[in-house]
């Protein structure tokens, strides 16, 4: 698998809630930020999107936005006082909210969580907003994927419910490969950094392997750049050093393995540690406690 599929995977990614909301007139709702990847997609209508810090956002029919660990608020209007919007999806079953009368606007929401408190290393390699570009070469099949979703919403036929949770996931996976499609050139972070042939094949090789006793020389030589300018340009691609952002990787994989109910041995040998003290240091200063007590 490429490394985005290797991270999703690992980590425990699991579908969101989906949810809908139907509203007319004035109307406005407020949620609270959450360790996971949301989109929100208008399918009728328009309306604004607001998030601390930047100017409102106007949102029409087949706009699809990606949210992170934020703050949002979805109105008709920015100047419309919100509720909170949490609450009215309280109830077992109320997957769909109606604001007035009648669906001038009709939005659709779901996406991506992650198990075991592993979520940041996702996150902070995205903004956290992100807005589909209509004329990005991927925009084609997030509408396509969208298109889908709505039906398997809308036909309630057999097994619906599962199909539309499964659509969910892959539209957040359409949405991040649009936005990486774009080479963002002011964002730093793994997943834009796989837009780079040579940081992308890096990172490949790293994740295939990740026992492997990597050296930075060997991964220059790998991606046929001198040593000096690999490392260079995989920090500034990616944020972090290349044995820096490897530690980390391991660190997370060894987390989620723990927790599984695996032996520190058995966990420091699978990420390429023949000392478990060795690995219990790097552990502890990843996560601030011993192996031990994060499994």
């Amino acid at each position: 698998m490429d490394p985005f599929s290797q991270v999703l995977a690992a980590l425990g990614a699991r579908s969101v809630r989906g949810t809908g909301l139907e509203a007319a007139g004035h109307w406005a709702l407020a949620f609270d930020g959450r360790a996971r990847l949301k989109f929100v997609a208008v399918t009728r209508g328009r309306c604004f999107l607001l998030l601390p810090d930047r100017p409102p956002e106007m949102l029409e029919e087949g706009d699809v936005v990606l949210i992170a660990n934020t703050r949002y608020v979805v109105a008709s209007d920015p100047a419309v006082e919100p509720i909170e919007g949490m609450p009215l999806y309280e109830n077992p079953g109320q997957d769909v909210v109606r604001l007035g009368a009648g669906d001038e606007t009709v939005m659709m929401g779901g996406g991506s969580g992650f198990s075991g408190g592993s979520a940041a290393f996702v996150l902070d390699a995205l903004p956290a907003f992100l807005r589909i570009d209509r004329t990005s070469p991927a925009a084609a099949s997030v509408a396509t994927t969208l298109k889908s979703l709505r039906h398997e919403v809308d036909s309630k036929e057999l097994g619906g419910a599962l199909v539309a949770e499964r659509l969910a996931e892959i539209l957040v996976i359409e949405a991040v490969r649009a936005f990486v499609a774009t080479r963002p050139a002011n964002k730093v972070g793994w997943i834009t950094a796989l837009a780079d042939p040579r940081i992308g094949k890096a990172l490949t090789l790293l994740h295939g392997d990740v026992a492997r006793r990597w050296t930075v020389p060997i991964l220059a030589s790998e991606v046929g750049m001198s040593r000096s300018a690999f490392a260079q340009r995989f920090a500034d691609r990616v944020g972090r050093p290349p044995l820096d952002y490897l530690t980390r990787w391991r660190m997370v994989l060894a987390q989620r393995q723990l927790s599984a109910g695996e032996s520190v041995a058995a966990v420091a040998a699978a990420v390429g540690y023949s000392s478990q003290s060795a690995f219990s240091h790097a552990f502890k200063r990843t996560f601030g406690q011993t192996p031990s007590a994060g499994g």
